[in-house]
């Protein structure tokens, strides 16, 4: 019988064991790329040739407990098996400004939560990891008495490669209580009202 992955907020004691866990998953990007500065080609440069400096970044943001290093673990057998980033939507300023989310009127920033990312192990996927990341992003986001929560998925016609789906899937998010906010493909903006309980 599969358990189900138990679901928590990230601790500053996590730092080392998150990093591992992309490093583990083959992910480079160590979930900055909405906190990197440079452009697209820099970014890719940087994850292929200098992932440490994401990884470091990773480890102070999460060990420091700063709002860009929020978000949720998932764990299994007592290893992190998945991640999902969930963030005040104004600590993570380059969503608005991205070419296909800056001419858009998402409102003000004030209580909400965005999921900026998410990431579930390779031996993980398909098992429930994700539904319970944003089920348990949708309860820590109302715990936290955020207005609502947003997520950015990418939306495509055919299934997306895992790496082009770290925004997580849109049906998933539709099957939880999301409701379109801005429908632009391929990037629409998905958003759950918190004052709708489940």
């Amino acid at each position: 019988m599969k358990v189900a992955p138990e679901v928590r907020a990230v601790g500053p004691t996590d730092a080392v064991a998150l990093a591992a866990f992309f490093e583990a998953a083959g992910s480079t990007c160590f979930c900055r790329y909405w906190h990197f500065a440079g452009d697209k080609n820099g970014w890719l440069e940087r994850s292929a040739a200098r992932p440490e400096e994401s990884r470091a970044e990773l480890e102070a943001s999460v060990r420091e407990a700063r709002p860009e290093g929020a978000g949720l673990v998932a764990s299994a057998d007592g290893a992190i098996v998945g991640w999902l980033k969930l963030s005040p939507r104004a600590a993570v300023p380059k969503l608005r400004n991205l070419p296909v989310y800056r001419t858009l009127d998402l409102g003000p920033d004030d209580g909400v939560l965005a999921i900026g990312c998410m990431l579930v192990h390779p031996d993980h996927r398909e098992q429930g990891v994700a539904r319970a990341l944003i089920t348990g992003a949708i309860a820590e986001a109302q715990r936290q008495g955020a207005r609502c929560i947003e997520a950015y998925p990418r939306r495509s016609p055919t299934r997306l490669y895992d790496e082009a789906a770290f925004l997580g899937p849109e049906a998933l998010y539709r099957q939880l209580g999301f409701e379109i906010s801005v429908d632009q493909p391929p990037y629409p903006v998905l958003r759950r009202d918190l004052s709708l309980r489940p």
